[in-house]
């Protein structure tokens, strides 16, 4: 051995013999001069290919002025200075030897805040040289700790990108080669790092994460809280690769760190966050190693949870379909930590970035999944944050945390829910929101079992139908949910609603009166099928029919405080609209209901609606509200107690409307066939004057409908009226002939053609004939109207009302031709006339 070192030294004093000229040119100011030196030690030493040990001997005696090279103007000499360092160090069998000088030099190029090397690449090769002495040198760069710690620090946020990387690469191996020592100052590269983790290039942010897990594993863990902030920011990341750095680093400290029992609140978050991950690769890798961390968590505490591995083997019941149950340690890691989780995500659920947002309430899902049974205890702030989560404009948030609320009625026991959120449901937290708990409670009942669900049927129905709840609020969002509740309650327990159909179709009636968009009504209408289909009957009429005497019931009990603006009003339409002929059986029930409402000193508005609905229903009696013939019973005294009163002139203009709508259900009681002929001769002297009165009102609609009632009266009844009855109508009527309507124009010469047609024998035209000669005159006067239809529907009535006496129409048509006007339809009428049979024709008394 002796003789080899001695040949090695020979061999070494020889090249070096040989470079003594070189060395010295290294100190020549010419650039030139000092790179072909440099250029020819190189050659002569590191590419020759000389032994180790000669290599050692060459380094040792080199090291001194390459080491100043380092600081040479020239690049080229900088570089090449550098290049040969690293192959000595490379190939050496000692490298350690050359650390007190090459270590005080590297800390003296790059520690500084100015940059001693304004070459990106020499900075970036110098921190490869250090990361090689690290992986060479290993526990021989303890002494040196300070000055690799400043060297990182400062390389760390270097300018270069591949530097920072580089930087990151070193700090790793660093620590893991003097761990011993490294947690001394390991505190002092948190913040470059937390600098460098969101750089703009994916690459660098991965070598930040991985040198970070270094940092911390070896650290103290002081600055743990620093971290992790970051680190949960990078879940976020668009990189995966970003990502699955961060899920990896994590997992590692889950299952390596000292510490790690310390930070399981913290830590774990963020490993389950990566679970839900859109990237296969990433979620697989958090499942696996949260697998690992939950295993090995249950052999450390193996004593503790002897009794829970022996015997709660068996998933709970009604467990999730088609969810794999996690581990015993991964559950009991999470219900241990719950307390402090559930705080971290109401905090974060409400973030103002959305994907932070979006995450947390995924993660909130994988925790209730793991908690299981043991999320009873955490409900109250479960439930808080579930509502908050839900008032989310994002559309991802408001779907996870509904998924998580139906896991909670999976795992909690529905009298312990129902305690709390149908009071939440009765006075909400959030009075702009006041539908998120009925939201979150449609999510629950969703996910809980029927079996356990039915007891509880009733109640939840009492409280859906409570007037705070389903009459308190009109928007459409919570019409929607309130509809979603009474829906899961009838899928979830199809066969046990006969107890609270009754509520469900209050419920569902309130929905429909308060909707104003088709989509929710047709939903509401939907489920009320489903309600009459569950209970086994053939459609919704009679389901209508089964429960009509106690909604009629459920309405009179505050008839007398009824207004325009209460839902009882909307109610009433929608039960008797969609009743259809089933509430034709429940008359008697529902007229001192309508007497009430529809009283003259009742709000008018709510009068308005009211006559509107029921002339609906009576143009179509027969299927509605007479379907039985027992409106019929009572129409004349609807018509006299109810319609007449509402007719009598009032000042203003909603009194005029109110006039309006009653005569609107004045025609539609008439036209439908609701009433006889004999009762409305019975009320024909309170009747005429009414309707007579409503011809000169200022409205039109009025003045129409008044006119068409009219047409319908005398068709009705128009023959056993009385010749004075008669005579009262048709000055009324002849003054609508120049009314400002054409179509109210048309229908009053309708009803005078009607006048005309019931005039019977009882009516003696000798005694009456002032009446018919000034009707005569009147509709001759419109034989040239500038209408030429007006002319024609003249003419025709006129003709059909010649036979009631002829003389005097004659007489009248002659003088009116004399005059020159309408000589063409006087000659027409009055050869009508002449073809009369003559004992019709007979003279007119002078």
């Amino acid at each position: 051995m002796a003789a080899m070192a001695a040949v090695d030294e020979h061999a070494a004093s020889e090249v070096l013999r040989g470079l003594a000229r070189h060395l010295n040119c290294l100190n020549e100011d010419n650039k030139a001069t000092r790179k072909r030196a440099l250029e020819l030690i190189k050659k002569e030493t590191v590419d020759k290919g000389h032994p180790s040990s000669v290599l050692q001997e060459l380094f040792a005696a080199l090291l001194k002025p390459l080491l100043k090279c380092l600081s040479d103007p020239m690049e080229r000499c900088r570089e090449t200075a550098i290049a040969m360092i690293t192959e000595f160090i490379r190939c050496v069998p000692k490298p350690e030897e050359s650390l007190p000088y090459l270590m005080p030099c590297l800390a003296q190029r790059l520690r500084e805040k100015e940059l001693l090397e304004p070459a990106e690449e020499l900075r970036l090769s110098a921190v490869e040289m250090l990361t090689l002495t690290v992986e060479v040198c290993g526990k021989h760069l303890a002494p040196y700790l300070t000055d690799v710690i400043n060297i990182l620090q400062r390389t760390i946020v270097d300018p270069f990108p591949d530097v920072r990387r580089e930087s990151c690469k070193c700090t790793t191996n660093f620590a893991k080669c003097v761990p011993e020592h490294f947690h001394m100052q390991a505190e002092s590269l948190v913040k470059p790092l937390m600098q460098t983790i969101s750089h703009q290039h994916s690459r660098v942010r991965v070598s930040a994460i991985e040198a970070t897990g270094a940092v911390i594993q070896h650290g103290t863990g002081k600055n743990m809280d620093d971290v992790v902030s970051h680190m949960a920011q990078r879940l976020f990341d668009d990189s995966p690769q970003v990502r699955r750095a961060v899920t990896a680093v994590v997992g590692d400290w889950l299952l390596h760190m000292r510490d790690r029992y310390s930070y399981f609140h913290k830590l774990i978050p963020l490993l389950l966050s990566g679970i839900d991950d859109e990237i296969p690769e990433v979620s697989l890798l958090s499942a696996e190693l949260w697998k690992q961390v939950g295993a090995q968590w249950e052999k450390e505490n193996e004593d503790e949870i002897k009794d829970k591995m022996d015997f709660l083997l068996a998933p709970p019941p009604f467990y999730p379909p088609g969810v794999e149950r996690p581990g015993l340690g991964c559950r009991e890691l999470v219900v241990r930590n719950l307390g402090r989780l559930v705080p971290a995500i109401t905090h974060d659920i409400t973030d103002w970035l959305v994907p932070t947002r979006v995450r947390t309430s995924q993660l909130l899902s994988v925790l209730l999944l793991h908690a299981e049974d043991h999320s009873t205890q955490h409900l109250q702030p479960l439930l808080a944050t579930l509502y908050s989560a839900c008032m989310d404009p994002e559309r991802d948030v408001v779907s996870n945390c509904l998924a998580a609320a139906k896991l909670l009625g999976t795992f909690v026991p529905p009298d312990v829910f129902l305690k709390l959120l149908l009071d939440h449901v009765t006075s909400p937290y959030s009075s702009s929101h006041p539908w998120t708990p009925l939201m979150v409670l449609a999510a629950v009942l969703r996910g809980c079992s029927p079996t356990l669900l039915q007891p509880h049927l009733k109640e939840i129905a009492n409280t859906l139908c409570q007037p705070a709840v389903c009459q308190e609020y009109q928007q459409v969002v919570y019409l929607d949910q309130l509809l979603a509740c009474v829906d899961v309650l009838l899928r979830q327990c199809e066969s046990e609603h006969g107890s609270v159909s009754l509520q469900l179709l209050q419920v569902l009636v309130t929905v429909q009166s308060f909707s104003t968009e088709p989509r929710l009504s047709q939903k509401a209408l939907e489920s009320v099928q489903l309600l009459s289909k569950v209970q086994g009957l053939d459609s919704e009429t009679e389901l209508y029919r089964q429960h009509m005497g106690q909604l009629l019931d459920w309405l009179s009990g505050s008839v007398n405080t009824w207004s325009s603006y209460s839902p009882q009003r909307l109610q009433l339409h929608i039960i008797v609209i969609q009743s259809g002929p089933v509430i034709g059986e429940f008359v008697s029930p529902l007229m001192p209901l309508l007497f009430s409402c529809l009283q003259p000193d009742r709000d008018p508005e709510m009068r308005m609606s009211i006559f509107t609905m029921l002339a609906k229903l009576l143009l179509d009696a027969t299927n509605t509200l007479d379907s039985k013939g027992h409106f019929r019973d009572e129409s004349e005294k609807f018509l006299s107690d109810v319609l007449l009163p509402n007719l009598v002139w009032r000042a203003g203009r909603t009194a005029g409307a109110v006039r309006t709508a009653a005569l609107s259900c004045l025609l539609a009681v008439l036209h439908g066939g609701a009433i006889t002929p004999g009762q409305l001769l019975c009320l024909e002297e309170k009747l005429s004057p009414q309707v007579l009165s409503a011809l000169e009102e200022d409205s039109q609609m009025s003045r129409l409908l008044a006119c068409r009632s009219l047409s319908v009266i005398l068709r009705l009844i128009g023959t056993d009226l009385h010749p004075e009855a008669l005579n009262k109508i048709y000055p009324a009527l002849l003054k609508r002939l120049d009314d400002s309507s054409e179509e109210l124009r048309s229908v009053a010469l309708q009803a005078l053609g009607l006048w005309l047609s019931n005039l019977t024998k009882g009516y003696n035209p000798e005694h009456c004939a002032p009446h018919l000669q000034l009707l005569f005159q009147q509709l001759l006067l419109h034989l040239d109207d500038p209408d030429v239809s007006v002319q024609d529907q003249v003419l025709e009535i006129l003709k059909k009302g010649s036979s009631v006496h002829p003389a005097l129409l004659r007489r009248e048509a002659e003088a009116v031709r004399d005059q020159q006007r309408s000589p063409l339809h006087c000659d027409q009428l009055l050869q009508h006339i002449s073809s009369l049979p003559t004992k019709t024709t007979a003279a007119c008394p002078e």
